[in-house]
């Protein structure tokens, strides 16, 4: 697929690695929209830069838990940028929890945006792709689902729904549309934690470095660009599975 033209969802793409993926997208040619919740100046921010290395791009906010929202933020985008033919779901929190401290309401908040939204926004990307173009989607996820967190118990059923829901998608939109994921390792550390915390993780890897959201963005480039992948997840984990 050639990206040039093409235009792109990036969920949370103010912040972090969906910021990167952002930039990314654009540089290889694509329209990028960049969705986020409350990081408005950031978002700004990522569009702006765009817009000054001579990109496409436009912002717009939903609140990803609100199923109304991820429909209206596909409509948004195609008003603002074209056809929606390629959407990378990004956005996600990291809530700390485990079978004796969750509730109710933590696990369902989860779940709608790490796993409902990205259902829900394929779903309505596909609905809306015109007849003579395909599409992708990239979801991003955790190499961590086949060797869960002890105090992260929603975060990782979340991400192993993505998992599943990836190749799940894959078969039912294949031909005309490619459905990827991108399970990511030691990338950034945590919000909430310093740069000193990921070097300490990193060092137990086989690459013993931290991999930086770069990385992230050039794998979803591929992904998005090599047309006879589908149904695939790439761990980009310094070779954390290995260990």
């Amino acid at each position: 697929m050639d990206l040039t033209g093409r235009t792109a969802v990036v969920t949370g793409g103010g912040v972090r690695v969906g910021r990167a993926i952002c930039l990314a997208l654009a540089r290889a040619g694509a329209n990028v929209y960049v969705h986020y919740n409350a990081s408005t100046e950031r978002a700004v921010a990522t569009r702006d830069e765009i817009l000054a290395e001579g990109g496409t791009a436009a912002i717009g906010s939903a609140d990803l838990s609100d199923p109304h929202s991820g429909i209206m933020l596909i409509a948004d985008a195609q008003a603002a940028l074209g056809p929606v033919s390629i959407l990378i779901n990004s956005a996600s929190g990291f809530p700390t929890d485990s079978i004796a401290t969750f509730t109710l309401e933590s696990l369902r908040q989860a779940m709608s945006v790490g796993l409902e939204s990205p259902v829900i926004l394929t779903k309505a990307m596909a609905e809306a792709l015109p007849p003579d173009l395909d599409g992708v989607v990239v979801n991003i996820t955790d190499a961590r689902t086949t060797m869960p967190y002890k105090e992260h118990l929603s975060y990782t059923l979340v991400k192993g729904g993505l998992d599943t829901f990836t190749r799940v998608a894959a078969l039912d939109l294949a031909p005309t549309i490619r459905v990827n994921a991108v399970a990511l390792g030691v990338i950034l550390p945590p919000a909430s934690e310093s740069d000193s915390y990921a070097a300490e993780l990193a060092e137990k890897l086989p690459l013993q470095r931290v991999g930086g959201a770069g990385v992230v963005a050039d794998t979803v480039v591929f992904l998005c660009t090599n047309d006879f992948i589908t149904g695939e997840i790439i761990r980009v984990d310094g070779g954390g599975h290995l260990t």
